[in-house]
């Protein structure tokens, strides 16, 4: 007997009820129907609903009657194979560069990446030196190599954009190359750090396997242009790579483009962004004001670290939660030597003892009146000169932390809890230290998250700075129909480092995007 689709179903269950025999009773009660009747369900969709403090799964099921198992909810990619296609030079192997390349295997055109970094076997190791021993490597770093910032970084495929292409298509791609399937079903899907090497590598594997190649370790000095028309790139070694078309996907950290555009004149714009601090809390603190007192009490085990998502207008700005990371680390995130940068990272299991998220408040460039001379570089200029001012020559790596309670209070800690930041933090007076409005807003919005999560003004609450590099604060302008550069035809400004992306899906959707169009552009080599 053929499997036969029942209904479609919302269904609201606690979250120990989870296995295939307690689903199919709920789905029974549910539907009115005889339990037999029931022959196979299918999750296509979960979510943590903990209002209330009554955490409940959310589900959207597919009930089935009949003896064959459903179809599985991916199906695999058809790539081509393309040793003797034309070349796309892909500048960045980050969310957006390996996404462009994933694309146009499946479109018949060679992609040929760049990037200034490492592969990720060898890369872990500079981010190793870079936390142990604060030695600091400007090419191989959590920002660049091999899969850009998002790979040491966590991995959330969060995005609240469904506007860019289809966000199955990137989870499936990922699922194809050894992520876990629940991505597809999770409201908010997660891959983990320590599991996204493995899969940059089985993705190096399709793409090299298809006839596509990698050139790492490989910094891009400049672009081969005639009469307008970018016809490759040139790096610093002087080796030239050409191609019908380039990628340019160099992710938020790579100034030296933005100063290269700026030089040449080529158009750039400034863009808002958002600049603020970590907070960290002990994980049980969290669990406890999203899930209530009964969290971790026999019969709850099952519920994963708590996280939460915060939001606060102060005097029309607005200040947020930004990559929150349940079970998760605060890392340095610096790309050069001279500044303080850190960011937020968790495992698959999220099993650290702390709960960390940045907490940020938006820029907007028009309003840095003594960065005005600086044109379209001016939130840039900006965001490099709180990184300098939080980074101390004689402390290294060592970030400057506060006491959040001491932080509304206007005081210098004299003393702060562990961190899970490895290089060490030092009391430092962020108050002062912090642009004052950047500093003003916080203390405004944090004491409004107060209200929102009784217990968040914890005194074991640490703020930890700087959390600068949350998107770029400039723009490579394109022109929104072909997505090439508007002065220089064949160049395709794509993903977070050229100010059209936030994330690593958004980033990924974007780099799919350029690769289409290109594909549309060469549609004669096909």
């Amino acid at each position: 007997m053929l499997l036969r689709l029942m209904a479609d179903l919302q269904l609201s269950v606690p979250p120990t009820a989870t296995g295939d025999e307690q689903l199919k009773q709920a789905a029974a009660r549910a539907l009115q129907l005889p339990l037999a009747d029931i022959t196979a369900l299918q999750i296509v969709r979960r979510s943590l609903d903990v209002r209330h403090k009554n955490p409940q799964l959310q589900l959207k099921l597919k009930v089935y009657t009949g003896a064959t198992a459903p179809q599985p909810l991916t199906a695999p990619p058809k790539y081509r194979h393309v040793a003797d296609r034309p070349p796309v030079v892909i500048v960045g192997a980050g969310p957006a560069g390996l996404f462009a390349a994933l694309k146009l295997l499946e479109k018949g055109l060679r992609p040929v990446l760049l990037d200034r970094g490492k592969p990720v076997e060898t890369r872990k190791y500079d981010i190793a030196r870079l936390a142990r021993e604060r030695v600091v490597d400007a090419n191989s770093n959590r920002c660049f190599g091999e899969g850009g910032a998002g790979t040491y970084s966590d991995g959330k495929l969060y995005t609240r954009s469904n506007k860019r292409g289809d966000i199955n298509e990137v989870l499936q791609q990922l699922v194809h190359h050894g992520a876990h399937p629940d991505i597809l079903i999770d409201a908010h899907p997660h891959i983990g750090t320590d599991k996204l090497p493995g899969i940059l590598a089985r993705i190096r594997d399709t793409i090299t396997g298809c006839g596509g190649m990698y050139h790492f370790d490989t910094c891009v000095a400049g672009f081969i242009v005639k009469n307008g028309t970018v016809l490759g790139v040139e790096d610093t070694q002087g080796n030239r790579y050409e191609g019908v078309a380039v990628i340019l996907a160099t992710g938020h950290s790579a100034r030296d483009m933005y100063e290269l555009f700026h030089r040449r004149g080529w158009a750039l714009e400034a863009k808002p962004f958002a600049l603020g601090v970590r907070a960290e809390h002990p994980q049980a603190l969290i669990n406890e004001i999203q899930y209530g007192p009964r969290y971790g009490r026999p019969g709850e085990t099952l519920l994963p670290p708590a996280s939460y998502s915060l939001t606060a207008q102060v005097g029309g700005r607005g200040v947020f939660s930004f990559c929150m990371c349940p079970g998760g680390t605060i890392v340095p995130a610096v790309t050069a030597p001279g500044e303080m940068v850190v960011n937020g990272m968790s495992n698959a299991r999220r099993s650290s003892p702390y709960a960390n998220a940045g907490i940020v408040v938006q820029v907007d460039p028009a309003e840095l009146s003594e960065y005005r001379h600086c044109g379209a570089l001016a939130g840039l200029r900006f965001q490099q000169d709180v990184e300098r001012r939080m980074h101390s020559p004689s402390l290294a790596l060592t970030a400057p932390a506060q006491r959040l309670a001491d932080f509304l209070r206007g005081k210098t800690s004299s003393t702060l809890p562990r961190t899970s930041y490895v290089p060490g933090v030092a009391p430092a007076p962020l108050h002062e230290l912090l642009p004052a409005f950047v500093g003003k807003s916080l203390q405004a919005a944090f004491a409004q998250f107060g209200k929102k999560m009784p217990g968040y003004l914890s005194e074991e609450a640490v703020l930890v700075a700087v959390e600068s590099r949350t998107s770029s604060p400039v723009r490579i302008v394109r022109d929104p129909k072909t997505l090439q550069h508007v002065q220089l035809a064949q160049l395709y400004p794509c993903g977070e480092g050229a100010g059209y992306a936030g994330g690593i899906t958004s980033s990924a959707l974007d780099g799919i995007r350029c690769a289409e169009k290109i594909a549309q552009e060469n549609f004669l080599f096909r």
